[in-house]
């Protein structure tokens, strides 16, 4: 028998999923950052290998960008310097970033899906809560999460989006 014989047949591969994620995140990261007429730094969510970060940082130049993450493992020229780069578990580390975050997100970008349903609900549910808080009114939550931000906004989705299971929140103001 071949391998994945007998799984179920799918509209669109990991890769396409994966393209259609990265094509959305882009997309709405550009529109957010065109029309963001709110104060405020931008909360990165994740560092990953920090491509994320170096897209912020060329299309928010005049923003201040906080970025979280368990542990550092970017490319030394994607990382951010030590003021702006806090290490640590987000679940505690976003609750307590008041002495270097002083004033709420214009724009928090959360990319902390593992592509496990379960988990990633459970990380929605505890992390909702915490990007609410720190998001300023009017400010904008892009995520690749599904998120349950009681009063904010969801804002209509690309059908990349859509397949790259990519979400976009405004706060009220």
């Amino acid at each position: 028998m071949r391998s994945g014989a007998t799984r179920a047949p799918r509209a669109a591969s990991r890769l396409d999923v994966f393209i259609a994620r990265m094509s959305a995140q882009r997309a709405l990261l550009g529109d957010v950052a065109a029309r963001l007429d709110v104060l405020g730094p931008v909360l990165e969510l994740g560092l990953g290998n920090g491509r994320t970060f170096d897209h912020l940082r060329l299309i928010l130049p005049d923003r201040e960008i906080f970025v979280f993450d368990r542990a550092v493992t970017a490319h030394p020229a994607s990382i951010p310097d030590a003021h702006h780069m806090i290490v640590g578990e987000i679940r505690e580390t976003l609750a307590f970033c008041d002495d270097r975050v002083m004033e709420p997100a214009a724009l928090i970008h959360c990319d902390l899906g593992s592509g496990d349903p379960s988990a990633d609900r459970a990380k929605a549910h505890w992390l909702a809560p915490l990007i609410a808080e720190r998001t300023a009114p009017g400010g904008y939550v892009a995520s690749g999460l599904a998120l349950d931000l009681a009063g904010f906004a969801v804002l209509p989705r690309t059908p990349d989006a859509e397949l790259g299971n990519y979400h976009l929140y405004r706060s009220p103001r």
